[in-house]
């Protein structure tokens, strides 16, 4: 899969996105129920993202992990786990909770599915823009469920699917800074906006 490496910085130890998720999108007129029709063009990993994300394409799944244990885990040092970013939408199945548990097996890293929840607040972030929105909209909605039963110290790594202003990633970092089992906090995302 063809990426193009960001780092990205915020309240993290480092951090890392594979590639920006769209590159354009014209509008080409309203549909015959008068819903807006855009031509979107994506970057690949853009695609497969979407296609995962809202076409429950499951097949892109093992692509995208393979992409992140590629490009993005070489450049951790000593990562002792995973965690995927809690959705905000609820689906049978979670597009985040699957690239990282197939993240887990590639690199033989323990996955913790529910160390980060976000309690349902109701408020979609999708539709906000500005980081100062989407952080009043997050509020302290993060808290850690202690599910790891040894004791010690691991650099953790946050795998999310859409980096955007870093709203949700920094209110994860803030709870899991005061977790004591986690030294070393990296993220991973597929895409930016």
């Amino acid at each position: 899969m063809k990426v193009a490496l960001k780092e990205i910085h915020g309240p993290w130890d480092q951090g890392w996105v594979l590639d920006k998720h769209m590159l354009s999108s014209t509008f080409v007129g309203d549909d015959a129920y008068g819903h807006p029709r855009f031509n979107n063009v994506r970057t690949e990993v853009g695609e497969a993202t979407y296609q995962l994300k809202y076409r429950q394409d499951w097949s892109q799944v093992e692509p995208l992990a393979q992409a992140l244990a590629e490009y993005v885990f070489p450049k951790l040092k000593s990562v002792g786990f995973i965690v995927p970013m809690p959705a905000t939408t609820v689906r049978q199945r979670q597009p985040v909770t699957e690239v990282a548990k197939a993240i887990g097996v590639i690199m033989k890293i323990p996955v913790f599915l529910d160390l980060l929840r976000k309690a349902k607040n109701g408020k979609s972030l999708k539709d906000m823009n500005s980081k100062d929105e989407k952080m009043e909209a997050i509020g302290d909605s993060f808290s850690v469920n202690d599910e790891i039963e040894t004791d010690g110290q691991w650099n953790a790594v946050i795998v999310d699917d859409l980096f955007h202003t870093g709203a949700s990633m920094e209110a994860a970092c803030k709870v899991l800074r005061a977790y004591p089992k986690i030294k070393k906090i990296y993220v991973a995302a597929l895409t930016w906006r």
